[in-house]
């Protein structure tokens, strides 16, 4: 199978357990132990991996990988992400569920219709979905992916809407205050992204 054209990043390889070269892995699918659901997984370079065999174990899951023999092998993976393609995902997806892959690149516009920007990145640091916005001004801006924030996704059209309040695009009389400083980060919300895959995350 060829590497991913459109790849969406189900999971990140940890490190090894005991010294049959299986391996601790955190995924980003709603079930966990539907990583080996999708096919093969695949790295940014284009390497493949199989699962032969996988078990829960507390918040990750304990993945033997058919390429992967022993612990040595094992170890220089800590740290690799796993993709699948977009297309071996299913669209049936709940109302406000999106995948990663098929919002980057989606025109931002403000409260106005004016266009802010284009969705170049997600990122998770630990407290949801963080979108990572190009602006058209220039330079890069962080926004919570919530709906608070961002109200109105539309496919169709290419585009979502932000809420420049929620989204902390605001400036404040204290950020004037005190230039430079960080925004402090709103995070009481539902993160918007899919229960089932990739969210890249």
């Amino acid at each position: 199978m060829p590497k991913p054209e459109n790849p969406v990043q189900m999971a990140v390889i940890g490190a090894p357990h005991g010294i049959k070269g299986e391996l601790r892995v955190k995924t980003y699918t709603g079930d966990p132990m539907a990583l080996g659901d999708y096919g093969p997984l695949f790295t940014a370079d284009g390497r493949q991996f199989d699962i032969a065999d996988i078990r829960p174990a507390k918040n990750v899951v304990v993945v033997r990988f058919r390429q992967v023999t022993g612990r040595e092998a094992a170890e220089a993976l800590n740290g690799v992400a796993l993709f699948v393609d977009r297309a071996q995902l299913p669209d049936d997806l709940e109302d406000d569920e999106f995948y990663h892959a098929d919002l980057i690149g989606l025109v931002v516009r403000g409260d106005g219709n004016e266009m802010l920007g284009r969705i170049v990145a997600f990122h998770d640091f630990g407290g949801g979905d963080i979108m990572e916005i190009e602006r058209s001004s220039g330079g890069t801006v962080l926004i919570p992916f919530t709906r608070e924030a961002v109200p109105t996704v539309d496919l169709k059209a290419g585009s979502v809407r932000v809420d420049a309040a929620a989204a902390g695009l605001l400036e404040t009389e204290d950020e004037d205050e005190h230039p430079g400083e960080p925004k402090e980060f709103d995070a009481r919300r539902r993160p918007r992204g899919p229960r089932d895959a990739g969210g890249n995350r």
